[in-house]
């Protein structure tokens, strides 16, 4: 599911268009127009032979693309795939990986919405890095990767496996998911990483709450205080990096509280809805909808 840019975890996807071809068909229906007049057995033999000296010339094109792709070796192939993502080529960058599927058949909305997460992909790719070493057999590669910000560090390693002829960036079980999922991919994938890092920040929340109240005579705060105070992130005040809305609730003696989080776009940022109170975390789809203690 994730493809690990060095020193970072990210998620990518891919797509591409695909080169235009001339269709057989189409051109032998204009062939029989322009020689009606021939009959139909000297226009059928004359647009046959036509037919045959046109098809090479209308595939060439695309065979030497394809050529020129699985020419590029695993190395060719990584350098191109962080140059296309740092210049925010993503469909370009997209279609040297695993996860085309995840991406080639999204709407030009879906693409938009997912925009976002491919610039911060793009932010976290280095800008200065050497290939330290290439291994390779007949399915799979690794380009070890050394950044020159820190000559120094181990390389890291960047899988890729063999599709079709050429080298894709990813390793083979993220493949067969992707393939799986298709373009809804990239949607679930952001979806899960949600529902963790909400996990996460209930569990900071709680500890926040412990050490306020150790310093305030046993009594807990609501989200903006907690956040002035330091002990929880101002993320927290808004959706948009955790695609989450979080509120606390706190009685009114100020000893007892219970956290709430729903996701800000239900299907899109998230699925579950999350309770915490003194027995702890709860998590169940409701739509999206608040989830009450019962």
């Amino acid at each position: 599911m994730f493809y690990r840019i060095p020193s970072r975890r990210v998620i990518v996807g891919f797509g591409s268009l695909r080169p235009r071809e001339i269709q057989p068909k189409r051109v032998g229906e204009a062939l029989m127009l322009d020689l009606g007049s021939m009959g139909k057995s000297g226009a059928r033999a004359l647009m046959l032979a036509m037919m045959l000296c046109l098809l090479p010339s209308a595939c060439a094109a695309e065979r030497q693309q394809a050529s020129s792709k699985s020419d590029r070796s695993p190395t060719e192939v990584v350098r191109e795939f962080y140059r296309a993502l740092r210049e925010r080529r993503f469909r370009d960058a997209f279609a040297l990986s695993i996860y085309r599927p995840a991406v080639e058949g999204l709407s030009e909305e879906e693409f938009r919405d997912l925009q976002p997460d491919f610039e911060r992909i793009a932010a976290a790719v280095p800008e200065r890095f050497e290939i330290a070493g290439e291994q390779m057999s007949a399915d799979a590669a690794t380009v070890f990767i050394r950044l020159k910000d820190d000559p120094n560090a181990a390389p890291e390693p960047v899988a890729l496996v063999r599709d079709k002829g050429g080298w894709l960036v990813g390793d083979r079980q993220s493949q067969l998911l992707v393939q799986q999922r298709g373009k809804a991919f990239f949607f679930q994938a952001r979806i899960d990483a949600h529902h963790d890092e909400v996990q996460k920040l209930l569990q900071r929340i709680a500890a926040a709450q412990l050490v306020y109240s150790a310093q305030h005579d046993g009594r807990f705060a609501d989200l903006s205080t907690l956040i002035r105070a330091g002990l929880v992130p101002k993320d927290l005040e808004t959706a948009d990096s955790t695609g989450y809305r979080f509120q606390i609730v706190v009685s009114n003696d100020g000893r007892s509280y219970a956290v709430r989080a729903e996701p800000a776009r239900y299907g899109r940022t998230g699925r579950l809805s999350f309770y915490m109170d003194r027995n702890g975390i709860k998590s169940k789809d409701v739509g999206g909808k608040p989830l009450m203690e019962k």
